[in-house]
């Protein structure tokens, strides 16, 4: 079997790492990208290692959270450049394994970059072995992770996101992919922490074994060398905790109040949640006896949108002078809750209804997009609105307005339970809008609450196509039981078509 090689590693040119790929992963950070996206780390991060002669990587000084993350990693063997998903996988030469190690102590500081956090030498490690891309197909290879001995990361790729072959091609619109380049293709879940003393293990293989990378080794150490003063410094909070843990719990944090813990949106419930209307989802929560569960009042920079996206929230209290100037500046709660919102949640923010200055601006409502946010929802102003309406991500709010937000809010907290619109608000809900109107729906009902709303709609196209033709609504809509037996033998039809 071909070795990873230092004159492999010298001609990787560029490094391009995946963010979320996996379902596993998607589902346990709760949000599920709509397309891939990337960030580069440098060459020099590049190391190899195996069982014979494990890598070695410094937890630099002052850091608490070096994150690991098993991916299976593609060679490009020849230049890539406006190729087909049909034509991209020929363009890989080689299969590895890989660690994408990072700090998260150092993500604040990179403002998506990830340039500090995950481009130090030593914190992308690759090999041993190499495994021919023509010997395998890309969406049966199984990744493991060990961690001190124990297995924490067991997938395949039989249901990836985005197909390997698609990255290849996605990535070649833009920029030409060169021999020597090397993709690392997204973590599965489980993913975690390590210490200094601990052993981290990677593998790639077919199913059956048949083919391998061997164990990619990788030791830890704690690095001696603090970081000088004229640079950004390590630091990190329970947010950063628990997304290198994976979890509050895995962290040993206490639940945040007011959150449903262990919430998450698959990728499967997300899909049944977009696939029907607010107003029949609002059908559907008020047979549970659920009346006051929408936003109302807000209008919307981009109502041809539907989204579907789990809850952040931010609080705002009146403007109190001498508190203001404590909680007000700096990287204050409204600064922290954009900071932290991840792809695919929505942040939802209590104004109690004021309309006198705005919540959010260009800048803050930029951050979001970048960092993936599905939607920003506020019952207060809006200001810069012109340009908050041009983003393709939509915001939900009460009116536009010029003043800034001291005028008659203070930026108080966070990933609390709040009011927005009229209704409550909690960490971990599902937030549904469309044209309609906004829903806020509690996790633990969704998967039953979408699969009902499906049915209905599927009822409602029957009635329809009964009301087209000519029938009248009398025991047509609802239907009685006449009309019902007629529904199910129209539908058995279409299910035989």
């Amino acid at each position: 079997m071909e070795q990873v090689t230092d004159h492999l590693l010298a001609a990787a040119r560029k490094v391009i790492a995946v963010h979320i790929n996996y379902p596993s992963r998607a589902a346990q950070r709760g949000r599920t990208p709509e397309q891939p996206s990337y960030f580069l780390k440098p060459s020099s991060s590049l190391a190899t290692g195996s069982a014979e002669a494990p890598s070695t990587v410094e937890r630099p000084a002052g850091c608490e959270l070096l994150g690991y993350e098993g991916e299976i990693a593609l060679i490009i063997g020849k230049p890539a450049r406006r190729v087909s998903v049909e034509d991209a996988w020929s363009h890989v030469e080689w299969i590895t394994a890989s660690n994408d190690l990072g700090v998260y102590d150092l993500r604040y500081a990179d403002k998506g970059s990830n340039l500090r956090s995950k481009g130090g030498d030593g914190f992308t490690p690759v090999g041993p072995g190499l495994i021919a891309a023509d010997a395998v197909t890309p969406a049966q290879l199984r990744i493991r992770t060990w961690h001190n001995g124990n297995l924490v990361q067991d997938d395949t790729t039989e249901d990836l996101l985005f197909p390997f072959a698609r990255l290849v091609a996605d990535l070649s619109q833009l920029l030409t992919l060169e021999e020597g380049d090397i993709i690392l293709t997204g973590t599965p879940a489980g993913a975690s922490v390590a210490k200094p003393g601990d052993v981290v293990e990677v593998e790639v293989s077919t199913p059956d074994g048949a083919l391998t990378t061997g164990r990619l080794v990788t030791a830890v150490e704690e690095g001696t060398t603090p970081f000088a003063d004229f640079g950004a410094r390590p630091k990190t909070d329970d947010l950063q905790r628990e997304e290198a843990y994976g979890s509050r719990e895995a962290a040993g944090l206490a639940p945040v109040a007011g959150a449903v813990v262990g919430a998450v949106l698959s990728p499967e419930l997300k899909t049944k949640l977009e696939s029907v209307c607010t107003a029949t989802l609002s059908s559907q929560l008020r047979k549970r006896g659920l009346n006051n569960v929408s936003i109302d009042g807000l209008s919307s920079t981009r109502p041809e949108k539907r989204i579907v996206g789990l809850a952040r929230t931010l609080r705002y209290v009146p403007n109190r002078e001498d508190l203001f100037k404590t909680h007000g500046g700096g990287f204050n709660a409204q600064k922290k809750a954009i900071d932290s919102v991840n792809e695919g949640e929505i942040l939802v923010m209590e104004a109690r209804g004021e309309k006198g200055t705005g919540t959010i601006g260009d800048i803050l409502a930029l951050r979001a997009q970048v960092r993936g946010a599905a939607a920003i929802i506020t019952d207060g102003g809006v200001r810069d609105f012109a340009a908050v309406a041009a983003m393709d991500m939509p915001t939900y709010y009460a009116n536009p307005h010029p003043a800034v937000l001291g005028r008659r809010h203070i930026p108080w907290d966070t990933d609390i339970t709040i009011a927005c619109g009229g209704t409550t608000v909690q960490p971990g809900d599902i937030i549904v809008a469309d044209s309609d109107g906004i829903l806020v729906i509690p996790p633990a009902l969704a998967e039953e609450l979408a699969d009902d709303s499906i049915a209905q709609e599927r009822e409602e196209v029957f009635i329809a196509e009964m009301v087209a033709q000519g029938h009248s609504v009398d025991g047509l809509y609802p239907l009685n039981a006449e009309w019902r037996g007629k529904y199910e033998q129209w539908e058995a039809g279409k299910a035989n078509d």
